[in-house]
């Protein structure tokens, strides 16, 4: 995982997010939604929920706003019914993408994509036809402040199931296999340490690096796809050359 950071575009994807605050708190929603409807309304029994109101409230999203959504899930109040879909394909230049969607509309949400990888030299494909190319990992960040000491927080995340520790300007990227990662985030917790971010997601297993012009357009595909209330992650092996 050395080599490339994700802080940093979790970073540039949180400040472009500043001044959309009703599209954070929309994705929010439906993240708590489908972490209810999966695994039951009550976070101390469903880590993926208490994820997903951590992370809500990290972002100042109001508590109705999130019981609300909870109660949606749960049968306990009228609401839109979500449906998660997974878009794979090539961005320009060849570069690997990954769209995770949640949405109640399907057929608008397929047209929106569609519409953004072809509309930025991009190729949707059959499923399967990247996801081959990419891992999946628990992913922890802990801020790099005063206080916190790089030895012991390895020796900490080690004890607590983790595979690396990785850091990262500003940071601590801390990378885990997908079933201890509730684990270690329970352990470093425990221990005192402040969590900045954390979720499973998936990791290239290589990187792209696109002539100038179809970074360019890559950059412009992603912001497209970002657009979309109903975009919940994208994922890619683009890398910008320096």
């Amino acid at each position: 995982m050395a080599g490339h950071s994700k802080w940093k575009n979790i970073q540039r994807r949180k400040n472009a997010q500043d001044a959309k605050k009703g599209k954070v708190f929309m994705r929010h929603a439906k993240d708590i939604y489908i972490a209810a409807k999966q695994g039951g309304g009550d976070p101390d029994t469903n880590p993926a929920l208490r994820t997903a109101i951590e992370k809500a409230k990290a972002d100042n999203m109001p508590n109705d706003n999130i019981d609300r959504n909870i109660k949606k899930a749960t049968g306990t109040l009228d609401g839109a019914s979500y449906e998660e879909i997974t878009y794979e394909g090539y961005g320009p230049g060849g570069v690997a993408v990954i769209v995770n969607v949640l949405t109640d509309n399907k057929n608008r949400t397929a047209a929106e994509v569609r519409h953004a990888f072809k509309k930025n030299n991009g190729n949707l494909g059959e499923n399967g036809s990247v996801s081959f190319m990419f891992d999946r990992k628990g992913y922890i960040v802990i801020l790099d402040e005063e206080g916190v000491n790089e030895d012991e927080l390895t020796l900490e995340a080690l004890e607590g199931g983790a595979e690396d520790l990785v850091p990262v300007e500003g940071a601590f990227e801390i990378y885990t296999e997908p079933e201890s990662f509730q684990q270690v985030v329970d352990h470093l917790t425990d221990s005192g340490y402040t969590i900045e971010d954390s979720e499973v997601t998936l990791f290239p297993q290589t990187y792209s690096q696109p002539s100038e012009k179809d970074a360019e357009n890559m950059n412009k595909l992603i912001e497209q796809l970002e657009e979309s209330e109903d975009v919940q992650d994208i994922h890619h092996n683009f890398q910008e050359t320096d």
